[in-house]
């Protein structure tokens, strides 16, 4: 996976109704978190600073610190490996959500705890700072 030049509002547009608010929160979220400018990856995800990271197999890539993809009935937003299992604290918090092994999947904000969201993509942020990049 790799940046591109795709203006972020054009991912943004792709969006309608409720959710295209929710994805301008999102984008202030994480952007006010990482302190970076938002760029565009595989012509879908909005990420925000850049990483290196490496498997035990050595397998390996560059991956933005942290990121979301807006969608017609989710966003998905982009964790650490395991994060589910590694911060059960803030998942329990969380709302109503779905998580696979690096994605968090939201229907719509609505019922989300902010502040435990907040402090999730808060300690993504920092796990995503302590690797090499």
């Amino acid at each position: 996976m790799s940046p591109s030049d795709l203006p972020v509002s054009e991912v943004l547009d792709r969006v309608t109704g409720p959710r295209r608010a929710e994805a301008e929160e999102l984008l202030a979220m994480l952007g006010g978190i990482s302190g970076e400018r938002p760029v565009v990856w595989a012509n879908r995800i909005i990420g925000f600073g850049v990483f290196e990271y490496r498997y035990e197999s050595g397998r390996g890539g560059r991956a933005p610190r942290l990121a979301f993809a807006p969608g017609p009935t989710k966003h998905t937003i982009y964790l650490p490996e395991h994060f589910s299992e590694r911060w059960p604290d803030l998942m329990s918090r969380l709302g109503p959500h779905r998580a696979s092994k690096v994605c968090l999947y939201v229907t719509r904000l609505t019922g989300v705890d902010r502040s435990a969201l907040r402090e999730l993509l808060e300690r993504a942020h920092a796990d995503t700072r302590s690797q090499v990049s």
